[in-house]
């Protein structure tokens, strides 16, 4: 038999708020009656799946939130929060270098998968298989995390707990918004994912560097890029950042701070002036699921250290 793809269309997220949720699920149920037998909603979709593999760290994320990590049955090398999921779960490798055969070892009754999960060949023989496969579109913008809530929660059985976390996100993120208009003149931000071989990859336009800068008020100096892509000693000297955004690693900050602002192209930048070298968890930083809201205003009180940024009054993220 074929296997279910399901694909929650982004259309999906133009729906009035409150009747989102009971549209999603009835959406879903849809579209896996367009590709596969009805027998497959009243097998699988209508009863709550008891076995879920999550390919994507925010599934993951979300799956926690709202309790169901007992169903969880393997995880993919990206869901590194909780910090439990991959001590408790099978690791089913990297997200984009799945293994179909070790996800199908692990006898999922659903595999949830963030739209970039792969390889292709994985997701077609996972299909072959018959899994019951969901991909859930990783939109970046405030509105398309709130729907990817919902949408993870419509999946799992679990769509009131779903939307009241998506609730919940979506009051943080209009927190976020109020802050930003309250903020002084906007700083360039120049997100650097790697810096090797004398090579500095950066988050251009469209990414989800981008989106994160966005959200916490700032301006993305790498814009005049698509993606994440390399960029030139020159283009950055250019670009004129005023803070240089990374993932945390390892590494001692300080000392990273130090080598960072040596480099010939950094050392001329005013972020060099002012040693504004912001490190964030990674996933923290670029989830996008429950606690994005939090993390945006973590990277605006960084970016506006002499604003009054204060927590988010909805505070604690899951």
């Amino acid at each position: 038999m074929a296997g279910r793809n399901v694909l929650l269309a982004p259309a999906a997220r133009r729906l009035n708020r409150r009747e989102l949720g009971a549209a999603l699920a009835l959406t879903l149920i849809a579209a896996i009656d367009l590709t596969s037998s009805a027998s497959f909603v009243t097998r699988g979709f209508a009863q709550t799946p008891e076995r879920i593999v999550a390919a994507g760290g925010v599934i993951t994320e979300v799956l926690y939130a709202l309790g169901l990590q007992d169903r969880l049955v393997g995880v993919d090398s990206t869901s590194q929060f909780p910090a439990e999921a991959l001590k408790d779960k099978p690791n089913i490798g990297y997200v984009r270098a799945l293994s179909a055969e070790g996800v199908l070892s692990l006898k999922p009754s659903l595999v949830m998968a963030i739209a970039s999960a792969g390889p292709p060949d994985a997701i077609s023989l996972l299909n072959e298989a018959g899994v019951r496969l969901a991909r859930i579109p990783d939109d970046t913008s405030a509105e398309g995390v709130v729907t990817k809530i919902e949408a993870i929660g419509a999946v799992a059985g679990a769509v009131e707990p779903a939307r009241r976390l998506a609730a919940q996100t979506k009051a943080r993120f209009d927190e976020l918004a109020a802050l930003r208009t309250t903020l002084p003149a906007k700083r360039r931000v120049l997100f650097v994912l790697s810096l090797q071989n004398g090579r500095t990859l950066v988050g251009g336009r469209n990414s989800s560097a981008d989106a994160i800068i966005e959200l916490a008020g700032g301006i993305n100096a790498a814009a005049a890029v698509e993606g994440y892509k390399p960029m030139t000693d020159e283009a950055i000297i250019a670009a004129a950042p005023d803070a240089i955004l990374m993932m945390r690693n390892s590494g001692n900050h300080d000392t990273a701070t130090e080598a960072l602002f040596a480099l010939p192209a950094f050392s001329q930048t005013p972020a060099a002036a002012h040693r504004a070298h912001i490190v964030m968890d990674g996933l923290y930083l670029l989830g996008f699921g429950p606690r994005t809201p939090a993390a945006a205003r973590d990277l605006m009180a960084a970016l506006y250290p002499n604003a009054t940024i204060p927590p988010l009054k909805t505070a604690a993220a899951p």
